[in-house]
């Protein structure tokens, strides 16, 4: 993690060219290392209690906690819950954003670990674990190792630095608004006006101390749908009489995964149709009169696609399933 640290300072010092005039990189190891022990308690705290999209109160407080250490301008409540700290360089130039992601998902923890997830919330009227399986309590620790780090260079920073912590990425749960759709439309981005954002996100299978990029799109976008399928319920052992949707709904799957293996040109650019949930029927011997399916749509976009990105993992580029 402090070398995930040290490329949120590298690419904000970048566009500081008067600071590599001197020789940081020893100064900047050192500091990274030394918040090493910061980070794991950040991590392990924020991991130990998860929240849900657009309910990261207790994570807000936390981080907010923290920051005010730093003398660092900082304002709540944006997207509902997320947090924004302003550090203003001593000398003039660009306003650089770092961003990282606050929320949870609704999964529970299966490992046997002294800081595992001992929360669990509503989630669309059921009662659930919540876990960081997607990498966030990581991400607000690098980005909180960032945020003191480069308040300790105040005095040599040609700029602004934002650091945005966004709430809701895993989407906003039911017909809500949040996260980074609304941040931009509450004006993260204009006061002050950002000039260069960056972010980072973790993965499992890049090795420890390695950072992986590449041009152009790298995360997928994602549409989400829902299908509703409308039968005729009959008893199961007459579905002549009725019209069974959950069958009706297994061939739209497998339709849906057609599309992506014999309509998709993926040489051009990574694409992926997800039902990531299906519902529908009460018990085994009734066919019911409705079935639905919730799912999401990714791809890298044309843009990527003209520039020729190969699939996932060859080249770095990335499907995501909790997008």
């Amino acid at each position: 993690m402090p070398r995930s640290i040290l490329l949120f300072v590298v690419l904000t010092l970048f566009h500081c060219p008067s600071l590599f005039a001197q020789d940081l990189q020893a100064l900047l190891e050192k500091k990274a290392r030394e918040l090493q022990p910061e980070l794991e308690t950040w991590r392990r705290h924020i991991h130990q209690y998860p929240e849900l999209s657009n309910r990261e109160f207790k994570t807000a407080a936390y981080i907010v906690e923290q920051l005010k250490k730093y003398g660092l301008e900082i304002r709540e409540g944006i997207a509902k819950t997320g947090v924004v700290a302003i550090l203003k360089g001593d000398k003039p130039g660009p306003v650089i954003a770092l961003r990282a992601d606050m929320d949870a998902l609704p999964v529970k923890e299966r490992v046997k670990l002294p800081f595992a997830s001992v929360d669990s919330a509503d989630y669309l009227g059921q009662k659930l674990p919540v876990m960081h399986a997607c990498g966030h309590d990581a991400h607000v620790s690098m980005l909180l190792g960032a945020a003191k780090l480069l308040s300790s260079l105040k005095k040599q920073i040609a700029g602004t630095v934002v650091f945005i912590f966004q709430p809701s990425e895993e989407g906003a749960p039911g017909q809500e608004e949040g996260g980074a759709k609304l941040m931009v439309s509450e004006g993260v981005m204009d006061n002050p006006k950002v000039d260069v954002i960056f972010g980072m996100h973790i993965e499992s299978w890049i090795p420890a101390g390695d950072i992986q990029y590449k041009p152009g799109a790298f995360m997928a976008s994602a549409d989400w749908f829902t299908i509703k399928v409308n039968g005729r319920s009959a008893h199961g052992a007459q579905p002549w009489l009725g019209v069974d949707p959950i069958t009706v709904s297994a061939e739209i799957i497998q339709g849906l995964q057609q599309i992506v293996s014999r309509q998709m040109d993926l040489t051009k650019a990574p694409v992926v149709i997800t039902v990531g949930k299906i519902q529908g029927g009460v018990r085994n011997n009734i066919i019911p009169e409705e079935c639905t399916m919730v799912g999401h749509h990714q791809d890298t976009g044309q843009q990527d696609a003209d520039r020729g990105a190969g699939p996932h993992p060859a080249n770095g580029a990335k499907d995501r399933g909790s997008q």
